[in-house]
């Protein structure tokens, strides 16, 4: 049994991890190092550390959605197909080569944090679509879900871009629709990592206390200041997590 005090810190990490979450993604650059550093064993860290970011992301896509930034009718497909393709990399990652990654990934992030620095036209307005939204989200989802079953840093982050540049979204909207879609990738994985046993339960219900405080305050805090406090939070979350996964694997 983890001593009380550690549990009320994993509890203020948690809050903080919700808040960023719910905003630019990245919460778990703070919370998987919180529970290692508690001393729970890396799987059951990383298992427990899905299971009480579920619940703050399930709180911001709540929020999001209460106030029309997510149309779950138009997600559907996509729900399905991001699903699909977490559970499908969770399945397949002990098969594959993901070497590759520890430095296409941390290129990628750099890149949209410049992009996301840079572009002159990042707002909370939606542009013109440079594809439907309908047949080629649910690809999307499925690519980046797969990848998220795979490997996961910059999960939100690859999202939150696709809605951007493919789809047209305003930042806010964005935003939105990543957390709805990462809530049902991070759901995938836990259908594997529960059945196995991994989870701290104890750990997810004070964590997830703090998730469900900082996920609300957060996607609170993303609808009202939209682009301004949105994209300045992409670009310090995508630096930070190509930083972590080049020099701090």
């Amino acid at each position: 049994m983890l001593d009380p005090l550690i549990l009320l810190a994993l509890m203020g990490v948690g809050l903080l991890a919700g808040f960023v979450d719910a905003i630019a993604g990245g919460g778990g650059m703070l919370t998987v190092p919180a529970l290692l550093s508690a001393g729970l064993p890396p799987v059951a860290a990383l298992a427990t550390n899905k299971m009480q970011s579920v619940v703050g992301t399930a709180m911001a896509v709540l929020t999001y959605w209460r106030r029309g930034f997510v149309d779950f009718r138009n997600l559907v497909p996509a729900v399905a197909l991001t699903f699909a393709g977490s559970f499908l990399g969770a399945l397949t990652v002990s098969q594959l080569d993901t070497g590759l990654l520890d430095i296409a990934v941390p290129v990628a992030l750099i890149a949209i944090a410049l992009y996301f620095l840079f572009a002159p036209k990042l707002s909370d307005a939606d542009k013109a679509a440079r594809l439907p939204f309908g047949p080629f989200v649910p690809i999307l989802g499925f690519a980046i879900g797969f990848y998220d079953g795979v490997f996961g840093p910059g999960t939100g982050s690859f999202f939150t871009i696709g809605f951007v540049l493919l789809f047209g979204l305003g930042l806010t909207r964005a935003t939105g629709n990543t957390k709805a879609l990462n809530f049902i990738s991070n759901l995938a994985a836990l259908a594997i990592f529960i059945p196995q046993g991994h989870v701290v339960w104890p750990v997810v219900l004070v964590m997830a206390i703090g998730q469900i405080v900082g996920g609300y305050i957060g996607a609170r805090t993303g609808i009202r200041y939209g682009a301004r406090v949105i994209r300045p939070l992409v670009v310090v979350v995508s630096i930070a997590m190509a930083i972590k996964l080049l020099f701090f694997p």
